[in-house]
């Protein structure tokens, strides 16, 4: 006999808002790129940190702090061609990142502007992502997030096109460039694939210890799952990988780090 359960129940604006976000920007000309980094050495000196300060260090500051500084030594990934089919590059990347926050129980990524990332210090970084982190959650929407869940799908289809219309709002609403976190909510190691609104996105997946070599000897290591997206409209192959070896390096060798501890 059929039994019935389950339930219906209409989706939520802010569902929908997410939904259409994700259409449009799955017609960009997105290249993925998988990586896997060796993070041991900086997640040894962020434990040297606490263990010397008292202070956890924040591992996305870190991220957010390696990507700022590898766009700022490949600027040309810090821009956007607008429907005149001008290129628009920005000196300050303001890094749009998602901070892992409790709102009503649940943990939610919560998106976040870093403005001028690449002109500050990993230090200030981490105080700004642990201020909002901390950051009691509004019992209310601000009359702008209100006004965006109501508005209609043909409205907000050419709000998420705003970085091809007019990239300077887009920067000054949602920044240049993108760090997202599937890790936060999970452990072991893996990547995720999204598409993306923005030239340049990084999405920060878990971290697996795996035997590596050190010295000619096998050891065990972390590492640590990155996909970095790059709007090929935008940014060329080989400039595109050139950005990601840099990237690479500077979280390698725990970039920043050293002028915290000293070593």
């Amino acid at each position: 006999m059929y039994k019935r359960d389950g339930q219906i129940e209409p989706v939520s604006a802010r569902r929908e808002l997410t939904a259409e976000y994700m259409r449009i920007a799955s017609r960009r000309s997105n290249v993925h790129g998988l990586v896997e980094l060796d993070v041991t050495e900086a997640r040894r000196r962020i434990q040297a940190i606490e263990e010397e300060t008292g202070e956890q260090l924040s591992f996305t500051a870190f991220l957010v702090y390696c990507f700022a500084q590898a766009i700022e030594d490949h600027p040309h990934v810090n821009a956007y061609v607008d429907w005149r089919g001008r290129l628009h590059t920005f000196d300050d990347v303001d890094v749009n990142v998602l901070v892992e926050k409790t709102v009503d129980g649940d943990k939610r990524g919560i998106p976040h502007v870093v403005r001028a990332a690449n002109r500050r210090s990993l230090q200030s970084i981490h105080e700004e992502l642990r201020t909002t982190q901390n950051a009691q959650p509004r019992s209310r929407q601000s009359r702008g997030e209100s006004l965006a869940l109501r508005l209609p799908s043909v409205v907000t289809r050419q709000m998420w096109r705003l970085p091809q219309l007019f990239p300077r709002l887009w920067k000054n609403l949602a920044g240049t460039v993108e760090v997202t976190s599937v890790g936060m909510f999970g452990t072991g190691g893996g990547w995720a694939v999204s598409p993306t609104n923005y030239t340049v996105q990084l999405t920060v997946g878990g971290i697996a210890t795996k035997p590596g070599f050190v010295d000619g000897e096998v050891t065990p290591r972390e590492y640590l799952s990155l996909t970095v997206t790059v709007d090929h409209d935008v940014v060329d192959g080989a400039p595109a990988a050139r950005f990601v070896q840099r990237l690479g390096e500077l979280i390698e060798d725990a970039h920043g780090l050293q002028t915290e501890t000293g070593t």
